[in-house]
C-alpha cells in the first residue's frame, strides 16, 4: 500500500500546535489595509481557529 502523502495546499495555509488545534490566517489580510481601523487590522494580524469539524479532516491530511 502507498503512502499518504501530504496535502500542500492545506499545509501552507494551516499549522497544528502541540494540542491538535489547527490555526490558519486571516483572509485578504494584506489587501486594502487603508480603509480599516487599527482594530480590525490588529484582530486579523491573530489568525484563527479552525472549527472542530474540520480541523480532524485537515490534522488527517497534514499529518502523513
Amino acid at each position: 500500500m502507498p503512502k499518504k502523502k501530504t496535502h500542500k495546499g492545506i499545509a501552507k495555509r494551516f499549522k497544528v500546535t502541540r494540542n491538535k488545534k489547527v490555526l490558519g490566517s486571516t483572509a485578504g489580510y494584506h489587501h486594502k489595509l487603508v480603509k480599516r481601523s487599527p482594530n480590525r487590522k490588529r484582530q486579523a494580524r491573530r489568525g484563527f481557529q479552525v472549527p472542530p469539524a474540520l480541523a480532524k479532516t485537515y490534522r488527517e491530511q497534514l499529518s502523513s
